[in-house]
């Protein structure tokens, strides 16, 4: 038989499936009893509830309500599986308890049918803790075969484009999003118990701004406007600081048209927060707490091993500057080095690859720290003070030449975070927006543009501020050991397969 042949039968007898199972609810329906007709049906308890409550719940009536993973026997007594949000627990069906049609009917269910079930909670023979089928109800057929059972659901293309499957047939996939959910409201009841407040700001921007990406574009028609997609809302926020709000987070989606891989997803989730007063000191201490107190929400101790490699959470993190990094991990120490016509001969004499003529000498420092000394930064490390050319919103550095403060977080060899002092002199920021644009008008889609609006905002005067971003996928992807940010977002970004 030809591998056509086989994937012919095999499409034959899931259709059989599907044509049998159809039949059962048509019966369903003639006989007036429709599942889809059932509005309501509460249930009393949940399966872990049962399992960790058993001395209290034993021989205790109680009704549960999810779907049926597992059907045995055949005779007069019948065992099933039965999931809920929260777990499975054993559903023991007799014969002489639910009586000859009613028992006929519950055998006659298949895999993937969702009930509900009123009973007693015992313990068999074999230890194992159940409830005894005294009534049921079909909430919803499943017109569907599951996965196979024995295989489950592994092909990662179809886990992502039917994650609903791969919720139901892998419990470890269900783990990731519940402590998702859990780090979220983490950082989130740790910014409210030091004051700051949670606002929402515009999606649609009519300038793109806040970081460096090319954004998508769409069109408004009954103002007749391009809009873009925020990349950040950054601009935003720091207007709020200059309102009077001096603690402000967010916690949204961002969107950039930019590659895809392991670590990007055209939208994802950020933590952006501002606090008036304080500087990049006072944000690495805040990002430490963030990182901590999501790391012990979610994980047994903060000694984690993500894909193989052990990572020390506990705090303080390393502080190291970008010029250190370069000069440890590169061998090229950037202070020493006059302009950019003697960076770049020196980039010449190293052969450092993918170096364009118009990078300047901050720009090659970050180029080189990109190339030879990012991934090797395993441990959690603030890599602070970056050149001014790639910060065009950051404070300078008091006495340091061509530098800013700020940080990024990196653990694994991943950014996980970003930071700044942040710019408060109208006039350098307007400087620093005529800089970029002349780099978009040179053909730097990612350039920002020119925000005239944010420029006025300051002239109103805004407090010294620290500002920080933290990728909340990224964050999951660590806490959780997940390979991928696919791994971590419900429902992300994928061609369609026609």
């Amino acid at each position: 038989m030809t591998n056509d042949q086989l994937t012919q039968d095999a499409a034959s007898a899931l259709s059989e499936q599907e044509r049998i199972r159809l039949e059962k609810l048509k019966a369903l329906q003639n006989s007036g009893e429709d599942p889809y007709l059932i509005t309501k049906c509460e249930a009393s308890h949940r399966a872990q509830e049962i399992t960790d409550k058993f001395d209290e719940l034993e021989e205790e009536t109680v009704t549960v309500a999810g779907r049926l993973m597992s059907k045995r026997g055949m005779g007069k007594v019948a065992f099933s599986d039965l999931m809920d949000a929260t777990g499975r627990i054993q559903i023991f069906s007799k014969i002489d308890v639910l009586g000859d049609e009613n028992y006929e009917k519950w055998q006659s269910l298949d895999i993937g049918d969702l009930v509900w079930i009123e009973g007693q909670v015992f313990r068999t023979k074999r230890g194992e803790i159940s409830i005894r089928n005294a009534e049921w109800k079909l909430l919803s057929k499943s017109l569907r075969p599951l996965p196979e059972k024995f295989h489950g659901l592994r092909d990662t293309d179809t886990r992502y484009r039917k994650r609903y499957l791969d919720l139901i047939m892998n419990p470890d996939v269900r783990d990731t999003f519940v402590k998702r959910s859990m780090i979220i409201q983490t950082i989130r009841q740790e910014l409210m118990d030091r004051g700051f407040l949670e606002v929402e700001t515009p999606q649609l921007n009519t300038i793109p701004g806040g970081a460096a990406a090319k954004p998508f574009v769409t069109h408004h028609n009954a103002l007749d406007l391009d809009l873009y997609l925020r990349i950040s809302p950054e601009l935003y926020l720091k207007r709020l600081i200059v309102g009077g709000f001096e603690r402000v987070f967010e916690i949204g989606r961002n969107f950039r048209n930019e590659g895809m891989s392991t670590k990007h997803n055209p939208e994802f989730t950020m933590m952006e927060l501002y606090q008036a007063f304080t500087d990049y000191h006072g944000m690495m201490e805040l990002t430490e707490d963030l990182v901590v107190s999501s790391a012990r929400a979610v994980c047994d101790d903060l000694k984690i091993t993500y894909q193989g490699v052990e990572i020390d959470l506990n705090p303080p993190f390393r502080r190291l500057t970008m010029l250190d990094a370069v000069k440890e991990y590169a061998g090229i120490d950037f202070s020493e080095i006059e302009d950019d016509a003697a960076a770049h001969r020196l980039m010449a004499e190293r052969q450092v690859p993918e170096v364009e003529s118009q990078m300047t000498k901050g720009e090659l420092l970050n180029h080189c720290f990109e190339l030879y000394a990012e991934e090797k930064l395993i441990q959690p490390t603030f890599l602070i003070d970056y050149p001014i050319e790639i910060s065009p919103l950051t404070k300078k550095k008091p006495d340091s030449d061509g530098l800013v403060e700020r940080f990024e977080l990196f653990i694994g060899g991943r950014e996980y975070g970003n930071a700044y002092s942040e710019l408060n002199d109208p006039i350098d920021q307007m400087e620093r927006f005529a800089d970029q644009m002349k780099k978009h008008e040179a053909g730097d889609e990612e350039a920002q543009l020119l925000d005239e609006d944010f420029v006025e905002a300051l002239e109103y005067g805004m407090p010294p501020t620290g500002g920080l971003g933290i990728g909340i996928d990224r964050l999951v992807m660590l806490l959780t050991d997940s390979a991928s940010i696919r791994d971590v977002l419900l429902f992300p970004t994928m061609r369609p397969l026609n």
